[in-house]
């Protein structure tokens, strides 16, 4: 007897390997638009293989032999986003007050993130011992890793709201703990 679960896992598969062949030059190349940087679009699509090969999700497929290139490029387009939002990556445009191009490297910036950054670590080592233990702990693995909120709750097994919730208390006791080195309270030189 063949178990139909087998037989939709070799549909995906074969799918999947169709996808890649029509499609892989096409994903990484929308995936650059979006990531304007080649090994980015690379990742992207690569996540985009893997999870179309663990849901193996047969609304998805398109055609005799591929799945729908649209989802797929609102895939590579969401995640980006979620990804972007995560690192606090945002793209602003800069404002130039100085006509000088070479700027020199700042190391004070710098050695101001690394030691916010260990000081992140620090307080959530701190929390883990305090009756916040399971709020640290969820912001940790959410913080040290590249999952969404959704992928750390289902790691753990519970609810995203649940998740949410930790992560958005341990954050703002986090802000009131430690100086955000983003912050800058100088005013900006005039445009003379």
């Amino acid at each position: 007897m063949i178990d139909s679960g087998s037989i939709q896992q070799c549909e995906c598969e074969r799918r999947l390997v169709g996808l890649f062949k029509e499609s892989n030059n096409w994903l990484i190349s929308c995936a650059k638009k979006i990531t304007k940087n080649r090994e980015e679009a690379e990742d992207l699509v690569q996540e985009l293989y893997i999870y179309l090969h663990e849901k193996c999700n047969p609304k998805l497929f398109w055609g005799d032999n591929s799945y729908n290139i649209f989802y797929a490029n609102k895939f590579l387009h969401s995640r980006f986003m979620n990804k972007t939002k995560k690192l606090n990556r945002t793209t602003y445009v800069e404002e130039v007050y100085d006509t000088q191009l070479d700027v020199p490297y700042d190391e004070e910036t710098d050695l101001k993130l690394q030691q916010a950054h260990e000081e992140v670590l620090e307080e959530i080592k701190r929390l883990k011992k305090t009756k916040s233990f399971a709020s640290a702990m969820i912001f940790e693995m959410y913080w040290m890793s590249d999952d969404s909120l959704e992928e750390v709750a289902k790691k753990i097994n519970i609810s995203k709201s649940t998740t949410f919730l930790a992560v958005k208390k341990v954050r703002k006791y986090l802000e009131q703990v430690i100086e955000n080195p983003f912050d800058v309270k100088e005013s900006r030189p005039n445009k003379d």
